[in-house]
């Protein structure tokens, strides 16, 4: 399966040096606040970058918020506290999070807010032990961030605005379709949306007619041929690497032959994912190298993002991909007697076998509907040339007070920022709104805070798609 991130295949924690409880003297009316929230834990906290406070936090959450007495578990979340006086922005990654590093997503930048970032549920460590893979849904993780923003809405009064890409993007909409009134809006980045699992004839259709040039989809049609033809070579040497590395197969794919399948499978749509249509000229010829081709290969989709320990830290997304959020699928009639694995193509392959699963087919179907009868103060950004995008969430008759773009020729980073101007002055003149703030003048697009280095960086927000 084609992960929203690339290459990143650890958890990493970017040590800033926080020190428990160092705001007591700097921030002691927030802190103070904070502290007595039960169920919250203030686990360390530092002077962040100007202007903000840094908070790593962790909730206590139910394992099972429908039957609370069978235990619960630590959540982590950070905290990027600016005022009391200023809305939040509550952002959901969908996966991990950076426990001690700040980063400010792009509302956050042009509201000029405090934010909060969340760990999904069972991503290590925001995980009991044993883990109960039953209680691993949409509503539960709803429910999840349904408390922290009931336990902090009385510290933080003024409007919130949920916000995420990619997973974290789905997450955002799922939160809305079970606690609609939580927060003021949502803005939603690429965020797949595969309503029907099992009708999945958009991905071929994309990848029949993504760009502009025909020339680059045969490129990389035979690159994966080529890549098929030379297995035995390819495979010996993608093996000799993961076994100098300690690297292994055996827990979730399967093999380093089935692996290096589901890597040729992937690599188109890693390309499209994250690079242009003018990288097309660097993806080598059949001519080229062994050596080359496989170079290629670990560089667009990366050798560890099919190997056990690759794998390991995202087992929670496989097996909710493979129970309730869909999975997408596409035909490869190019690849005709050169595929060994029928059905390979799977979350099932990612998820060890000791773990069971089975498919809730009306999941998807109730958050779609939902969001084209009843949704309200939404707003979706898509890459034109990002397969995730293949299958998108849709605006509908009884959705009110939102929005929808595609940025031309965008992948997986698509942002508010880069739409044509009438368009992000749109987007932006809505997100203020609803968060209570007036318009900015001028373009229409602007931050209502300073650009600050290191916490606005554009390569560190899109780090955080991928975690």
């Amino acid at each position: 399966m084609r992960r929203w991130w690339h290459g990143f295949v650890a958890f990493v924690v970017i040590a800033t040096g926080l020190v428990p409880g160092s705001a007591a003297s700097a921030a002691p009316d927030v802190i103070t606040k904070l502290r007595a929230v039960p169920g919250l834990t203030v686990v360390a906290d530092k002077a962040g970058p100007p202007g903000y406070w840094l908070f790593s936090l962790t909730y206590r959450q139910p394992i099972d918020h429908r039957q609370p007495s069978r235990g619960s578990f630590n959540q982590r979340f950070t905290l990027l506290h600016k005022a009391t006086d200023q809305p939040m922005v509550l952002h959901t990654g969908g996966y991990g999070v950076y426990f001690t590093s700040p980063f400010r997503d792009e509302p956050t930048f042009l509201l000029g807010s405090n934010q909060i970032s969340v760990e999904q549920r069972f991503f290590t460590p925001s995980r009991p032990s044993p883990v109960d893979w039953t209680v691993l849904t949409i509503w539960q993780a709803a429910t999840d961030h349904h408390r922290i923003v009931e336990a902090l809405k009385p510290i933080y009064a003024k409007k919130w605005i949920s916000a995420g890409a990619s997973k974290g993007g789905m997450t955002s909409i799922y939160h809305r379709r079970f606690y609609p009134n939580d927060v003021a809006g949502t803005v939603a980045y690429v965020a797949p949306n595969d309503a029907v699992n099992s009708s999945d004839a958009a991905y071929t259709q994309f990848f029949n007619s993504v760009g502009t040039d025909p020339a680059c989809r045969k490129k990389l049609a035979d690159l994966q041929r080529e890549s098929l033809r030379r297995r035995a070579d390819l495979v010996s040497r993608f093996s000799s690497w993961a076994q100098a590395n300690g690297r292994t197969f055996n827990r979730s794919i399967g093999t380093a032959d089935k692996a290096f399948e589901m890597m040729v499978l992937d690599t188109p749509w890693y390309f499209w994912q994250y690079k242009a249509q003018h990288y097309c000229r660097n993806v080598p010829p059949v001519t080229a190298t062994s050596e080359q081709i496989l170079n290629y290969m670990n560089y667009i989709a990366g050798f560890d993002s099919f190997t056990d320990q690759g794998v390991e830290f995202y087992i929670p997304y496989y097996h909710q991909a493979g129970t309730q959020l869909g999975y997408p699928s596409f035909d490869s009639p190019h690849l005709a007697g050169l595929l060994r694995y029928p059905g390979l193509y799977s979350p099932r392959s990612y998820v060890p076998r000791d773990i069971p699963m089975s498919f809730d087919t009306p999941a998807m179907a109730d958050i779609d509907t939902w969001v084209r009868q009843q949704g309200s103060q939404l707003l979706f950004v898509y890459g034109q040339n990002d397969p995730w995008g293949a299958e998108p969430f849709r605006l509908g008759p009884g959705t009110r007070d939102s929005l929808w773009f595609s940025l031309a020729g965008g992948n997986h980073g698509a942002e508010i920022g880069d739409l044509p101007t009438a368009e992000r002055s749109a987007a932006t003149a809505a997100l203020r709104r609803w968060a209570g703030l007036p318009a900015v003048t001028g373009s229409g697009y602007g931050p209502g805070d300073r650009y600050i280095p290191g916490l606005d960086d554009r390569a560190r927000r899109q780090e955080h798609r991928r975690l």
